[in-house]
């Protein structure tokens, strides 16, 4: 099998879609409900969805025959300034043109992976300073037109002496262009007042937060819910893997806080992340039975961390499948639907008049693309902005198989290849 992300193809059907394409048709896209359909993008938005052959092409054409098309995802908890920094021989560099390639290097790998959106935390303070975030936020401006990026502040103290330059700084990095204010209570010598801190920033500057926690503390994240109740934009925490390990009393009292204060858990199926110690994973039926909405992000992404992290949505929703005990549409939801409301995006849906963030997998319905989800066309504000073709080859076998075959021109094979056999696209 064969797959290459790193720039989009041309459609199947020989259409090219450029930049600067107004009006681009996607044909004979399957949906969840069974539908075939044709959707017609246009300005950024679904501009009508009709019965497949319905709808003319004005623009650009992408047959969609053999995908499903589905709301596409995004990744809301993105480690931006040490992601693919796994392989690195000694001290992981935090020179600024260093920063800026991983975060934009891992940025477009999520993008190939279906995610149109990410929130990236990013740590501020210590000798790196400012450095750090300035560099992602010049990724994002890099970005523009690909994927939207926004930038998680996250400071290390917050609290005391020591925490008076970070208070400073976190206001600082709003300023320069952070659009949420996070960090990790769980580090800082007095959490509470840790929290009491970033809930004071974000209410001065209107911000979103998003917290590292791993949420072992009964009593701590009663603290949390109390004090974060009623703020908004909104509340985050993550990834509350201790929550599974307390007592299922205190867990669902736990639950029913964080449901009352309308606060978000963001759970982290694929591992942790730079911000926790512990591994596992959050208590998602839990959480979900008591109110509380769950999304669910990728983490770290091949850094010290996780040094095989993936960044991929489509196996997050899997593991919250196959693991977690969700239906795949409660799994999908909580990678795109769900962590679209925890980013304050709009709402998406494959109906007119909603944002053309698609995303097409190869496959016919949900479960099945969740378990083989390798070829996918990623379209973020009305044009496709990556593609992943791949082809899965058998060499030739007494097996009677009625498989699909790819058409190519015959050519001479490669020395020491297996012979041609069936080829199916996946």
């Amino acid at each position: 099998m064969s797959a290459d992300s790193k720039q989009p193809q041309p459609p199947e059907d020989g259409a090219a879609t450029t930049a600067d394409s107004t009006s681009l048709l996607l044909s004979h896209a399957r949906l969840t409900d069974g539908r075939t359909v044709d959707v017609r993008l246009v300005g950024g938005r679904i501009e009508a969805v009709g019965t497949a052959g319905s709808l003319s092409a004005v623009g650009a054409r992408v047959d969609l025959a053999g995908y499903l098309l589905l709301p596409a995802a995004v990744e809301p908890h993105a480690h931006a300034d040490t992601a693919l920094s796994a392989d690195t021989p000694g001290p992981v560099s935090y020179a600024p043109e260093e920063v800026q390639r991983r975060a934009t290097e891992a940025a477009l790998l999520q993008l190939g992976h279906g995610a149109t959106a990410l929130r990236a935390h990013v740590r501020i303070g210590d000798v790196q300073g400012l450095g750090p975030l300035e560099a992602v936020l010049q990724a994002r401006r890099s970005l523009r037109g690909l994927t939207d990026l926004t930038a998680v502040a996250v400071p290390r103290l917050l609290t005391g002496v020591a925490g008076a330059d970070g208070l400073a700084m976190l206001r600082d990095a709003v300023k320069m262009g952070a659009g949420v204010v996070g960090g990790c209570p769980d580090l800082d010598p007095d959490p509470a007042g840790y929290v009491e801190a970033v809930l004071e920033v974000a209410a001065e500057q209107g911000c979103p937060v998003d917290l590292h926690t791993d949420g072992d503390d009964p009593a701590r994240l009663a603290r949390l819910a109390a004090m974060a109740g009623g703020l908004r934009p909104g509340v985050t925490i993550g990834p509350c893997a201790g929550l599974g390990r307390l007592p299922s009393d205190a867990a669902r009292r736990a639950a029913d806080q964080l449901a009352a204060a309308g606060v978000t858990v963001m759970c982290l199926p694929q591992g942790g992340c730079g911000g926790t110690e512990l591994r596992g994973a959050a208590p998602v039926r839990l959480l979900r039975a008591a109110g509380v909405r769950v999304a669910a992000g990728g983490g770290a992404l091949r850094d010290v961390s996780n040094p095989v992290g993936r960044g991929d949505p489509l196996e997050a929703a899997y593991l919250l499948a196959s693991l977690g005990g969700l239906s795949p549409q409660e799994a999908y939801a909580a990678v795109s639907a769900e962590a679209r409301a925890a980013m304050g995006l709009p709402e998406v849906r494959v109906e007119a008049g909603f944002p053309a963030e698609l995303l097409a997998v190869r496959g016919e319905r949900l479960a099945g693309v969740l378990s083989l989800a390798y070829s996918r066309i990623v379209v973020h504000r009305g044009r496709v902005v990556a593609r992943t073709s791949a082809v899965r080859e058998y060499c030739d076998s007494a097996a009677a198989l009625d498989l699909p075959r790819q058409v190519r021109p015959e050519r001479p094979p490669e020395p020491g290849s297996p012979p041609a056999g069936p080829v199916v696209r996946s």
